[in-house]
């Protein structure tokens, strides 16, 4: 595992567009903000349009010419590409650019790598890693001597590709076990909250969740203007109109052709997001690249399993969109809330849109019951949210927020179940017919 703190590189990008795609204005632009995130300067930019990728080097014979040239003649020290390559094409490409060369998995792996701090996300890091080199340990190994090795890794060359592997499948296996133990804890303390109500904040990373989780929360962490500034759950309380406190919490952020390992590996990081009530989709609306970010951000919810969780699409940064790409947005999306976490710009629109999604999902009662009903207390503190308690001589109104798929569970001839309202104590007597014989 590479260490966090590496000396500053120079290098160039390569990427390869499949025929028939919209290319951007700047196709390289987002790999050239990762490489930016993971230290190295970047001198020059190659792409080329092909249908399919060259079994051999991914890019074709002149292509890799004209990226050895580019090598040379910025004495470059890596290049990356905006493709996930197989170790042989990775193999193949170093051989003929004569520096090292790493593909887009690899490069966000060293991001997470220098960007994890506490001991989970470290953990999930390693587990990740290890995970891609794997397969990728050959690769690692042909600086060794090939004296008798025979066809294939012989000789002293396979004795320590052997010995690597299973030292590397024996800390994969321990990784495994560790995190497995954090993921439940964590899955425990996420079902300690069952009382309280939570939303999640999800988005493609450098949205500006982090900025919007202080504007909404108060809180003060750290908001960059740089890829993967968030790694760790946060989780802050939120007061909403109508609701009070809810929990709200901010997680890592995710990107085009997430590493799938990566994403496994964080499960016991991402189980707020998987327990949330409501997940709030924050995208940014300056961004040129807003329709792929929300359907790359759409497809790792799917692979979550979670994309079937009510969600509101909240486009943030809409102060530095131009007027016309902000009348593009709305027809395009039209249930969305326009925000800025910035200036504020649309805060009290988001409040009150969360509010009403919550409520969608929730029925307000006033429950009467007898006060000695424990069994049904018990059931309403466990799986409803509790506002208040009113007792008076003969019955017990409890005003509460359950589940509308709850709320039919309850009993009529044991408890009387309302809309809540104000009720007075001379109404609250005459629902006496809803005691039961608990």
């Amino acid at each position: 595992m590479r260490t966090n703190s590496v000396a500053s590189e120079t290098g160039v990008l390569a990427g390869l567009i499949r025929d028939g795609g919209n290319p951007a204005a700047r196709p390289l632009g987002e790999l050239a903000g990762l490489a930016d995130s993971a230290g190295v300067r970047v001198l020059a930019e190659l792409t080329q349009r092909r249908e399919a990728p060259d079994q051999t080097a991914y890019l074709g014979r002149g292509k890799v010419r004209e990226l050895a040239l580019l090598v040379e003649r910025h004495r470059a020290d890596v290049v990356i590409f905006d493709n996930d390559l197989t170790p042989a094409q990775t193999r193949n490409l170093e051989r003929a650019v004569g520096v090292k060369v790493l593909d887009r998995s690899e490069l966000i792996l060293d991001i997470f790598a220098a960007r994890a701090r506490t001991h989970e996300a470290r953990l999930a890091v390693e587990l990740a890693q290890l995970e891609y080199s794997l397969p990728r340990l050959k690769r690692m190994w042909t600086h060794l001597s090939r004296l008798k090795m025979g066809v294939g890794m012989r000789g002293p060359g396979e004795k320590q590709l052997e010995v690597d592997r299973r030292l590397v499948e024996k800390r994969v296996h321990e990784l495994r076990q560790d995190l497995a133990v954090i993921h439940a804890r964590r899955t425990r303390q996420v079902a300690a909250r069952q009382g309280r109500r939570t939303c999640s904040l999800v988005g493609y990373t450098n949205a500006g969740k982090s900025t919007l989780l202080n504007r909404l929360t108060g809180s003060d962490e750290l908001a960059a203007d740089k890829l993967f500034a968030t790694l760790d759950t946060r989780t802050r309380r939120w007061r909403l109109p109508g609701w009070g406190p809810v929990l709200l919490s901010d997680t890592v952020g995710f990107i085009r052709d997430l590493p799938h390992h990566l994403i496994a590996s964080f499960t016991a990081t991402l189980e707020e997001t998987r327990q949330a009530d409501l997940l709030l989709h924050v995208a940014d609306a300056s961004s040129d690249q807003l329709d792929s970010q929300i359907a790359a951000v759409r497809r790792v919810l799917g692979e979550l399993q979670i994309d079937e969780k009510d969600t509101l699409l909240v486009l943030n940064k809409i102060d530095q969109a131009a007027p016309i790409h902000r009348e593009r947005l709305q027809a395009r999306y039209p249930h969305a809330i326009p925000v800025s976490a910035r200036t504020g710009r649309g805060i009290e629109q988001l409040r009150a849109a969360t509010s009403t999604a919550l409520s969608a999902r929730f029925l307000d009662l006033d429950i009467v019951t007898d006060p000695g009903n424990g069994r049904l207390l018990a059931w309403l503190d466990a799986n409803g949210e509790v506002l208040s308690r009113r007792f008076d001589e003969k019955q017990v109104t409890v005003h509460c927020r359950l589940p509308n798929e709850l709320a039919g569970r309850i009993d009529p001839e044991r408890a009387a179940v309302r809309p809540h309202s104000l009720v007075t104590a001379d109404e609250g007597e005459s629902l006496g017919t809803g005691r039961c014989a608990g």
